[in-house]
């Protein structure tokens, strides 16, 4: 009869034990007790203009309880939010506004205290709390910004330059922002704080309107106008026909070399792909390569007037619209972004400027195609090249042989395909091409601007 009693016994402490963990079990697993305290997301420190809201995410899995922001400054601290929710809340978005006595106090810093709770039951159901905190520098200046010098006039398919001022002690970033939303950054030039830079006016683009922007680690944003006189120009639209023999010929012959027109048995198909999708990939490249600028200052941006093969033929303009059709039915067009000289055969191509030569390769329709950056983000591209007389990476001194004209790629026949670009813009290189306009639209620009930053 005993050993029966320590059984029965056996099995309630067994029945004991097996409840007790089955608790622990619970309690550790459960999402009632989980034990993550609330993550808090703010920025971590930086700057702050008292202008823009502070953005702080606050989240967690058993949903938060409470929570509260304090801005502290050397003399005081306020709390600026304070919530409890009566039904827990999974996530919370604050946008933290300061006080108004916080424009005028004198601290040049502060620091902002984020505290949370969360609805968890761990923590003999006191749940799980966080503090986080930032210290933020007071920046409630604008950059100083004012324009130096610039050209009088741009026109569509042109450029031009202009010369600003900007100062402030947490200058960030500086840029020339047109209405078109293409940004045109600027390069440091001749004394500390001032800064140049090219900007173009793309043909495709109807306006035309550029601002220099200033801005600063707190956000503050200092704009002027560039009061520039607009020149609408109009250019050409050629209506070509495509022929069965053009199809049959040319086409033919390039459909075999892309891998866009593997598959495309039509002919005309074979036309579109080509004339638009192949471009496309073509000109990403070269809008690439020619997007970049240098940080270093430059004292001086001294160019002269390009030409690149000496008696060329121009045979075909910048800017020219052409649409092509097919069968009396339009089917495809584009714009030739540079312009055509022909001489002799595989003739002698060289620049009359120095530079970097920052590619040199074969491009699709483009053909063999050297670019050369001559500095302040201006470049020049030679496309259908028979040879190519530079690798990338090269230094070239004016005068130099760079290439000779041919027909590779998209070409009918041997000539020089001469293009400009502005920071991954096409321009007009007859603008490049002329010594009146470079001296009036740059050198009497810089000069003019250095004038005035001497007596500064």
């Amino acid at each position: 009869m005993k050993r029966r009693r320590n059984n029965g016994s056996s099995f309630v402490l067994l029945g004991i034990f097996a409840m007790i963990a089955g608790g622990v079990f619970y309690v550790y697993n459960s999402a009632t007790f989980e034990k993550d305290a609330p993550k808090i997301s703010m920025q971590s420190g930086g700057y702050w203009n008292l202008k823009n809201p502070l953005e702080i995410a606050i989240n967690d899995a058993s949903g938060l309880k409470s929570y509260k922001v304090t801005l502290k400054s050397s003399a005081e601290e306020t709390v600026l939010y304070h919530e409890q929710f009566m039904v827990p809340k999974e996530s919370v978005h604050v946008k933290v506004e300061p006080p108004k006595s916080a424009y005028v106090m004198k601290d040049k810093e502060i620091k902002i205290i984020v505290e949370a709770l969360d609805a968890s039951k761990w923590n003999f159901f006191k749940g799980n709390s966080v503090v986080a905190e930032a210290k933020y520098i007071i920046d409630k200046k604008r950059p100083q910004l004012n324009i130096v010098s610039n050209s009088y006039k741009i026109g569509r398919g042109g450029a031009a330059l202009v010369i600003f001022k900007a100062e402030d002690e947490n200058l960030k970033e500086f840029y020339v922002e047109t209405n078109f939303g293409k940004k045109f950054l600027a390069q440091p030039f001749y004394k500390e704080g001032y800064f140049i830079s090219l900007i173009a006016w793309p043909i495709t683009e109807e306006n035309f309107k550029a601002t220099v922007v200033a801005k600063d680690h707190a956000q503050n944003v200092s704009q002027a106008y560039v009061p520039f006189f607009l020149q609408n120009k109009i250019y050409n639209v050629s209506n070509i026909k495509i022929s069965n023999d053009f199809l049959k010929g040319k086409i033919a012959d390039l459909a075999e070399e892309f891998d866009e027109t593997q598959g495309i048995s039509v002919p005309i198909e074979q036309f579109k792909m080509i004339n638009e999708t192949v471009r496309i990939k073509n000109e990403k490249l070269i809008h690439e390569v020619t997007s970049k600028v240098p940080t270093e200052m430059i004292s001086d941006f001294a160019i002269t007037e390009m030409y690149p093969l000496i008696n060329g033929a121009v045979v075909a303009q910048f800017g020219d619209h052409r649409i092509y059709s097919y069968e009396e039915k339009v089917v495809s067009e584009a714009y030739h972004m540079g312009i055509d000289l022909a001489s002799n055969a595989m003739s002698e191509i060289k620049t009359q400027n120095g530079g970097e030569v920052v590619y040199a390769a074969y491009n699709g329709l483009y053909g063999n195609m050297p670019i050369i950056h001559h500095g302040l983000g201006l470049y020049t591209l030679y496309g259908h090249c028979s040879t190519l007389n530079v690798n990338i990476g090269d230094t070239v001194q004016p005068g130099m042989s760079i290439a000779n004209t041919g027909k590779s790629g998209y070409a009918m026949g041997d000539h020089l395909h001469f293009g400009v670009l502005i920071q991954g813009i096409e321009v007009r290189p007859a603008e490049w091409m002329d010594r009146s306009w470079m001296k009036l639209n740059i050198t009497d620009v810089i000069n003019s601007a250095k004038e005035i930053m001497n007596k500064g």
